[in-house]
């Protein structure tokens, strides 16, 4: 069984590969009579694109979202919306020596375990590149809730973070790391510099806040809109964690600490703090709706690292080509799209059953 598929009411099927033709994404249930053009998706996929500063991969592509079907004169008919994004700048050669042994840290040996064989070219399916059919899809998604507004930032890289005291949202837009701290920004053009000059890679915190979100969505146990957060970002290509509100910081306080106090307020209540992150018991509360992912450094490295050929044998390898000395920098409009996919998949569950 291959699980390519995310979603119950609101699902999309993502296909394609890294150095393929095309890839792209498959979105059933979006509602009927929603505006929706390549001009409302587009901008998303400019934020995650490649090439656009040192710091990220200088493959150069356009992802230029087409859309295929389940649109009429610019609104969305209820049926099934396809929307393909070409690879234009491929560059297979630069795999030959992946084709012959395993990147340590990537989904190379496990794709070999599993399936008998691999696409070597840029990790085929394992490879960031097919994050950007999930930001199409998500800028699908944000059409169904639009009372919910997605804010994503990095929050730290290499072990850096940001100072809370100096947060401006203004700011993650004038620097290349999505960042909202100037000062944070400053200090990680060296970070990951250094990193992409010595032929390395660092790691980063992405954090993730949908305001607006209103109280009841999700669903006790099996349904928790938390859980299928958490799962919607673990299956990020390169996520190795996921936070929700205070996350694992919550096993360190008390049961007052951890609380989330609530007071009268003229459209329900008022809290003080929120520590849950805008869920409890799997449904949310009204609050911001806070997620924390975590990724990994780059797996393709050109410094060399200690590994195995198909056949078994010791060898080394350090992998040629263009790639991310960050990858969560570019993981921010990724975070966001998944954060849209589940709220508007979790909105119309709400409304399925409570009406």
């Amino acid at each position: 069984m291959s699980v390519n598929t995310f979603g119950r009411l609101l699902r999309f099927t993502t296909w394609g590969e890294s150095h393929g033709p095309a890839l792209g994404a498959v979105v059933d249930g979006c509602p009927p009579g929603l505006a929706l053009s390549e001009t409302a998706i587009q901008p998303y996929l400019d934020a995650r694109r490649p090439g656009q500063s040192k710091f990220t991969t200088q493959r150069q592509e356009p992802d230029a979202v087409r859309i295929l079907s389940g649109v009429f004169e610019g609104r969305s008919t209820g049926t099934p919306i396809s929307l393909m994004i070409e690879n234009v700048d491929q560059r297979s050669k630069d795999y030959s020596e992946v084709a012959k042994a395993y990147r340590p840290g990537h989904a190379d040996y496990a794709y070999d375990a599993k399936y008998g064989f691999r696409d070597y070219r840029g990790g085929g399916r394992s490879s960031a590149r097919e994050t950007a059919a999930r930001v199409a899809a998500g800028a699908v998604a944000r059409l169904v809730i639009p009372e919910v507004a997605i804010l994503g930032y990095v929050a730290e890289i290499g072990g850096d973070a940001i100072d809370p005291a100096r947060f401006d949202p203004a700011e993650i837009g004038n620097n290349p790391f999505f960042c909202p701290d100037a000062a944070a920004a400053a200090r990680w053009e060296k970070i990951v510099d250094e990193a992409r000059l010595a032929g390395s890679s660092v790691g980063a915190v992405v954090e993730c806040v949908a305001s607006g979100v209103p109280a009841g969505w999700g669903a006790p146990l099996y349904g928790k809109l938390d859980a299928d957060l958490a799962a919607a970002m673990m299956g990020i290509n390169a996520v190795k964690g996921v936070e929700i509100g205070d996350g694992f910081a919550a096993a360190r306080l008390t049961g007052e600490q951890n609380a989330d106090p609530m007071r009268p307020g003229n459209d329900g209540p008022v809290f003080t703090e929120n520590h849950a992150g805008g869920i409890a018991g799997g449904i949310s509360t009204g609050q911001p709706v806070k997620v924390r992912v975590a990724f990994k450094p780059t797996s393709s490295i050109l410094t060399p690292v200690e590994t195995i050929d198909r056949d078994g044998q010791a060898t080394e390898i350090r992998t040629k080509g263009r790639h991310d000395p960050c990858v969560g920098i570019r993981g921010v409009p990724v975070v966001e799209a998944m954060m849209a996919l589940v709220l508007a998949d979790h909105k119309l569950l709400h409304r399925g059953q409570c009406g």
